[in-house]
């Protein structure tokens, strides 16, 4: 028995096991401490002091508008050839001979 559309012809126990993906960021685990804290601020509504952005505006400024445009102009300028050999060896290098003693 599948779930209706989603997995056809697996079993329920493999089809739920598999439907959930990597997440999508680090786990934020925290200590008793820190949640015991974040309990206390809500019930007080105190929240603690925001931290100050210490980085330089201009190098900041600087910075997005070189990564708003970088990853475009290089794919626009790169022939098809070159992009293809850049997927087969990104591809290689992570799908490639793995260490036997694993």
């Amino acid at each position: 028995m599948g779930i209706p559309g989603r997995h056809p012809g697996v079993d329920n126990h493999r089809a739920r096991c598999q439907s959930h993906g990597m997440p999508s960021r680090a786990s934020t685990r925290r200590d008793f401490t820190q949640i015991a804290e974040a309990v206390v601020d809500a019930a007080t509504g105190s929240t603690p002091p925001a931290e100050p952005d210490t980085r330089n505006p201009h190098a900041v400024a600087l910075s997005k508008l070189g990564a708003s445009k970088g990853g475009k102009a290089r794919a626009a300028k790169l022939s098809a050839k070159k992009r293809v050999e850049i997927a087969k060896e990104a591809a290689e290098k992570r799908w490639g001979k793995r260490p036997t003693g694993l």
